[in-house]
């Protein structure tokens, strides 16, 4: 097994934050406030997958991805799905996810340039708990006071449809013929197969689990690579030391210990479902 550490690259947006999540030291007083921490691969490697943090002060753009195939015809590696975990959030905090009815592409660019997509997107109320998985040529947006953690296709293509005034660039024409503007219906997943472990996602692009405390030993697949992203508490993998704020990555064959009052996810591209044993 190889398990390493990750090193986190911090982003400083204007609606980032100054007080972030447990493993994760603050800003200094009066510095940029801190928007992303991404988990950076060692080397010129692109793995499949990212994992990030995202602190929100104000809504982010109202945009959308291509999937892999639209990416792929603009010489892009890939698409982009990607899925949210809620750790916390605000009593009035939204995302918006999907438009509440069937939107055509006429209607979505009016819409884009006049202000009124605000009120085509669905904003649905979050809490700390929530998921959403977000497939590619969804329209949606983070809103305001959220702290979540992002898994997605390792892509940074972004087609913003509007940005509440700001001076940055939009994207209206790939952005337009992307998007799948229908009403956000979540795609089924197994959710808990066993007391310890939850399936959040199944495929298409990539899988995500859920972990309380306990041992595991499983195996990757040759060339796959696993992410174990500690969410509160920690444990070890192969010996490694892991705390909440930390990222690993895993190949081959794991064993993985999670301490008690610990959460852990483990992400891995595909659709292949891993078999654990404990002990």
């Amino acid at each position: 097994m190889t398990a390493t550490l990750l090193a986190t690259h911090r982003v400083e947006k204007p609606w980032g934050r100054h007080t972030l999540w447990p493993g994760f030291a603050d800003p200094a007083p009066g510095g940029e406030p801190i928007g992303e921490v991404w988990f950076q691969t060692p080397g010129d490697a692109a793995p499949d997958l990212l994992i990030k943090y995202l602190f929100t002060s104000e809504k982010l753009s109202i945009q959308v991805h291509p999937d892999d195939e639209q990416a792929r015809a603009r010489g892009l590696p890939r698409g982009k799905d990607e899925c949210w975990l809620i750790l916390a959030a605000e009593p009035d905090s939204t995302i918006a996810i999907g438009t509440h009815e069937v939107v055509d592409g006429e209607t979505l660019r009016a819409a884009a340039l006049d202000g009124s997509i605000e009120t085509l997107v669905d904003w649905k109320p979050v809490k700390a708990g929530d998921f959403f998985y977000s497939p590619s040529g969804t329209i949606h947006a983070i809103g305001a006071g959220i702290t979540v953690i992002e898994v997605q296709q390792n892509s940074d293509t972004t087609y913003r449809l509007y940005d509440y005034g700001r001076p940055r660039e939009l994207h209206l024409d790939d952005g337009v013929a992307v998007s799948d503007a229908r009403p956000f219906v979540p795609q089924p997943a197994p959710g808990r197969v066993a007391d310890d472990r939850t399936i959040l996602v199944e495929g298409p692009k990539f899988v995500l689990e859920r972990w309380t405390p306990g041992h595991r030993r499983f195996v990757l697949p040759e060339g796959t690579t696993g992410w174990l992203i500690p969410v509160t508490g920690g444990g070890a993998a192969d010996g490694t030391g892991f705390e909440a704020g930390d990222c690993l990555t895993l190949e081959g064959a794991c064993e993985v210990h999670v301490r008690e009052d610990s959460d852990v996810l483990l992400a891995y591209p595909g659709t292949a479902r891993i078999e654990l044993s404990q002990g």
